[in-house]
């Protein structure tokens, strides 16, 4: 199970989705790729709800259970590649990892904004650009909370808003272009990242692109089926479509790679 940008420590934190996704999925190695924790948010006003460290609590539960967890460290919580390699509860820390899949490829699993120029070579600009999006999460909340009164289901506007500017298309290519070039530098098969908050799962040549989206805007982890495909959940999608039908969700748990009714 991959997730990534949960941002624990930022107000627009979707921790109650995660903390359900969790509650309903289990998997023998849980990949955490990324800005999980915003330090850089906590460094301008300490926000840290109930709610989020009930996120750390699942997932330490889970690490004592036995799952492997392993934590690839991104930008937003950069301070622990300091302690690459250090056990935190049976959480291990990386910059980088290999995942072998059970149907043999092999994936470099990193969080990507090592090849992000902005957050390296201008970081103002990456806290200015922070700050814009904090607007639009401001917007987005709006908007969700106005389809709750209409009893619409979750839906996240940063995130349609994000896909139609040009630009952010343009950027969320050239990203995806960068990465892939990593994988094949690194001879494996495909590449799982997040960062940009864009889940998709894309084929570039012979090169796999995996991004995990985030739990900011869409809610989605990547799984891995027994036969070592991997799919997108989106949690509001499913829900949503489990309320439609008026029957209880059965849960789902994720073993070695896999995908089973509980």
């Amino acid at each position: 199970m991959f997730i990534s940008d949960v941002h624990l420590g930022s107000k627009p934190a979707k921790a109650e989705f995660l903390i359900d996704f969790l509650r309903h999925h289990e998997a023998e190695t849980i990949y955490l790729v990324g800005d999980i924790v915003d330090g850089w948010r906590l460094r301008r006003s300490w926000h840290w709800p109930q709610t989020h460290n009930d996120v750390v609590q699942k997932l330490l539960r889970q690490a004592r259970k036995g799952t492997n967890i392993i934590y690839i460290a991104g930008n937003h919580d950069e301070f622990l590649r300091m302690f690459q390699g250090v056990h935190f509860g049976g959480i291990v820390v990386a910059d980088r990892a290999i995942h072998e899949a059970a149907d043999g490829k092999r994936y470099l699993v990193i969080h990507g904004d090592q090849f992000d120029t902005i957050v390296h070579n201008a970081r103002w600009l990456a806290y200015l650009g922070d700050k814009a999006y904090d607007f639009a999460i401001i917007v987005n909340r709006v908007v969700s909370r106005a389809r709750r009164l209409f009893g619409m289901p979750y839906w996240s506007f940063s995130s349609w808003a994000k896909v139609k500017v040009k630009k952010a298309v343009n950027f969320i290519g050239a990203f995806q272009d960068v990465l892939t070039e990593e994988a094949r530098r690194s001879d494996v098969d495909g590449v799982i990242c997040g960062h940009i908050h864009h889940a998709v799962i894309e084929d570039f040549g012979d090169v796999r692109y995996i991004n995990t989206g985030d739990w900011v805007e869409s809610c989605t982890a990547v799984v891995e089926h027994f036969d070592g495909s991997m799919e997108i959940l989106w949690w509001p999608q499913v829900q949503a479509k489990a309320s439609a039908v008026e029957t209880p969700f059965v849960p789902t748990v994720i073993e070695g790679g896999g995908v089973k009714a509980a």
